[in-house]
């Protein structure tokens, strides 16, 4: 086993999971080099660290909207390019914005569409502007009567939000939509949590329990509930509807939201480069010290 267990495959679990080069391959060599049961091995052994994130952010580019002030649909993309200082430019932001225009105009059904419709606008650019660029990934968002799109774009273009909900008000869409960007959630409500997430959970949780001296006596039934109300914290953190409001915490978003009679139909989060890890530490000398 240790033969297959590649540099890039420790570097790769340790930047997903923040844990120790040896643990991370000892995690590797439990689990056939898998990289999503090493991570779940870390995890289940206490081993992995909670301020790691598997989305960090390494590519540039820009997340933006735009609303086409005619049929009031809303568009939210990622265009990504090589390095910051071109992302900062205003000829890349024209570009974005050329593109987001396209696809508002066009309503193409995949990214590969609208590529096809935007391709002598990426010539023109790489000509321009001397980098590779690419649309990651884009969702158009149609307003149906009666309701109201607000958007949110923070750090210039790092995140872009895109939120639709049920009425009209400025306040509470622009201050949830600011929530979003903020922290991040992955489920609207706990109805949206797939079903083989929460029994892996679970699985998880379980797992880490055998490892616990403080569990190790505990009866079925009693172990049971506190399993259940820790994979109910794990994913209630996640849920934009069970989390504490970003403008007033002594609240939950589903009570600001019940507070004023309105409802979240969509949102859409983008964080430019989330998921894409380009680490620039030196992996190959932190691997040295290791060994000496």
């Amino acid at each position: 086993m240790a033969d297959k267990i590649s540099v890039e495959l420790i570097k790769q679990l340790r930047d997903r999971s923040g844990a120790g080069l040896m643990d991370c391959k000892a995690a590797l060599a439990a689990s056939d080099c898998d990289l999503d049961r090493a991570s779940d091995w870390l995890r289940e052994k206490g081993l992995a660290k909670a301020a790691k994130k598997a989305s960090r952010i390494a590519a540039e580019g820009l997340a933006l909207t735009k609303v086409c002030e005619k049929c009031g649909k809303t568009v939210i993309l990622e265009v990504n390019c090589e390095t910051d200082f071109v992302a900062k430019g205003d000829a890349f932001r024209e570009f974005v914005e050329a593109i987001a225009g396209v696809i508002l105009k066009n309503e193409p059904a995949t990214v590969e569409e609208a590529k096809e419709l935007c391709a002598d606008l990426f010539t023109d650019a790489t000509v321009k502007m001397g980098e590779k660029f690419d649309l990651r990934r884009f969702v158009i968002l149609p307003k149906e009567e009666g309701q109201t799109i607000y958007t949110y774009i923070h750090m210039g273009g790092k995140i872009a939000v895109a939120l639709v909900l049920d009425k009209e008000d400025a306040e509470l869409g622009k201050g949830i939509a600011m929530h979003v960007a903020a922290n991040n959630p992955q489920y609207l409500s706990t109805n949206d949590i797939p079903g083989d997430a929460v029994a892996h959970e679970k699985t998880v949780q379980l797992e880490a329990a055998k490892n616990d001296e403080k569990l190790a006596n505990k009866p079925a039934e009693m172990l049971n509930k506190i399993i259940d109300s820790k994979v109910n914290k794990y994913f209630a953190e996640m849920v934009l509807l069970s989390q504490p409001y970003l403008l007033d915490d002594t609240k939950t978003v589903e009570k600001a939201l019940n507070e004023k009679g309105a409802k979240i139909v969509k949102y859409v989060r983008y964080q430019v480069g989330e998921g894409i890890e380009k680490r620039q530490d030196d992996f190959a000398a932190e691997v040295m010290s290791q060994v000496k």
